[in-house]
């Protein structure tokens, strides 16, 4: 492929790579990751509501890594409440996986903003074999597209298996119990989900540039070994 080319491909796979930097950024400080919807089962049971009832008794939900808001309903009237997760519901929430999702979170960026580095090093400068390279420019998509998996992987856990909406809705709630009714994933942890394809795009285009995957021989290198056998 022509050097032309491959300084297009890799500028742009550099570009790419700076986006979502930057949109991992913006997620991380967001609370818009999770919106839940959750239902007062005490004030319901008192009163028996059912149907169109049961919207008095209906609250909502939304938080990020690091804080969020919400609106309680409990048949007398909305009350707005705001928390952070650190240090207000430390006591509540599965924290080594919380950190671990904010510390996989960080090394995203970080990777992410070193690989948007080499990508346009390997377009504009000449780059070394190893660390520069090809071989780099696969490892720390791999690496980076991992770490986003896991964020992904961890947070999901946090919300669903420890069930951390219903968390947030019962802390220092001794008179009432919120029980969860619907909880989707919002704009922040798609932003993550787009970075982690995003590096795997690299990666194809990487490759698209004339480069081999790591680990994978050419042609023309296993033709060479098995004349050199056959001579001896």
């Amino acid at each position: 492929m022509p050097n032309q080319q491959k300084k297009v491909i890799f500028c742009m796979a550099g570009v790419l790579s700076f986006v979502c930097a930057l949109g991992v950024v913006t997620a991380l400080g967001t609370p818009f990751w999770v919106k839940a919807t959750f239902l007062c089962k005490t004030g319901a049971l008192l009163v028996n509501a059912s149907g169109q009832e049961l919207d008095k008794f209906m609250g909502e939900i939304q938080y990020g890594l690091f804080h969020g808001e919400g609106v309680r309903q409990c048949g007398l009237g909305t009350r707005p409440f705001r928390f952070s997760f650190f240090p207000d519901l430390l006591k509540a929430i599965p924290v080594s996986i919380h950190v671990n999702a904010i510390l996989f979170s960080m090394i995203l960026i970080v990777l992410t903003m070193v690989g948007t580095a080499f990508f346009m090093y390997n377009a504009f400068g000449k780059p070394f074999e190893t660390l520069h390279g090809p071989l780099g420019l696969y490892l720390l998509s791999f690496i980076s597209g991992s770490c986003g998996c896991l964020v992904m992987i961890l947070f999901a856990s946090e919300v669903k298996i420890h069930h951390l909406s219903e968390k947030i809705a019962n802390y220092k709630e001794g008179t009432y119990a919120y029980k969860t009714q619907s909880e989707k994933y919002t704009t922040s942890f798609w932003v993550v989900f787009l970075c982690f394809f995003v590096h795997f795009l690299n990666a194809l285009l990487i490759r698209l540039a004339g480069f081999q995957f790591p680990f994978v021989k050419s042609k023309d290198t296993e033709t060479t070994n098995v004349a050199s056998d056959l001579m001896y």
